[in-house]
């Protein structure tokens, strides 16, 4: 057992509440819906995602304007990004097939309507692409990792171009999100990469006393319609937000 096993056991148990009567309310209100529903699904998604953040004492701190449609290009950390980006802001959010199989967050991910992309596949890519830009149509805020994998959060992974398509004709905003700890790393103990394994990583994240989130938002012109300069280009005003970061804690 992690340290503090009491704060671990009562926030099992809280995690197992959302997850009950999260289950619930999908039943009552998208499971049988068709029309608008990955909306519906987002909606449903930041209520269960507020909830399960009350068990860090988690409420994002946000700067910038909060986009309500378009493509929303995010650096990306842990399983908590989802959570964080969604209470602040229904989102269809863009994640590799492997979180499918994560417990809990892969099947709340899923019934919130994530559109699942298997990198190991260059043929799937198209049909991602479809359903992103049906997303997109509909009118949701569609969230995208580019950076395809987890990482520390000490730089910025290069993006990958493939899922970026969708971007041209439609509004986007970039996002830098930071994490904080009093009792631990961050880098180490937030962020989920490397040769973290999903129970042990989550067990040891609920033992601490609290968990805080910098949210850093900024629209971007993207007048550019090949992929990689696209790529670049974003990656590059990301960057621009974490130097804002990095700045405001070295005050």
């Amino acid at each position: 057992m992690a340290s503090h096993p009491f704060r671990v056991i009562g926030r099992f148990l809280w995690l197992g509440w959302v997850v009950s009567s999260g289950i619930v309310e999908f039943l009552f209100c998208c499971a049988f819906t068709r029309k608008n529903s990955r909306i519906k699904r987002a909606v449903w998604l930041q209520r269960q995602a507020r909830g399960a953040l009350k068990m860090f004492r988690l409420r994002p701190q946000v700067e910038g304007p909060v986009p309500t449609r378009g493509l929303l290009i995010s650096n990306h950390l842990s399983y908590l990004d989802i959570l964080v980006l969604s209470s602040i802001v229904p989102s269809v959010f863009v994640s590799k097939s492997e979180v499918k199989s994560w417990p809990v967050f892969g099947q709340f991910a899923s019934m919130g309507g994530t559109v699942y992309v298997d990198r190991s596949r260059r043929t799937q890519v198209g049909d991602v692409n479809g359903e992103i830009q049906a997303a997109l149509d509909e009118g949701a805020l569609v969230v995208l990792f580019p950076e395809g994998t987890s990482s520390n959060g000490e730089g910025v992974l290069p993006f990958r171009s493939a899922l970026l398509q969708p971007a041209i004709g439609h509004p986007v905003t970039v996002c830098h999100i930071r994490y904080e700890l009093d009792d631990g790393r961050p880098g180490d103990e937030v962020s989920y990469w490397g040769d973290h394994t999903f129970f042990p990583h989550m067990l040891n994240l609920m033992s601490k006393r609290q968990v805080r989130a910098t949210v850093r938002l900024a629209p971007v012109d993207v007048a550019i319609s090949d992929r990689k300069e696209l790529a670049a280009r974003l990656r590059e005003e990301v960057l621009k937000l974490k130097s804002v970061a990095a700045e405001v804690t070295r005050l």
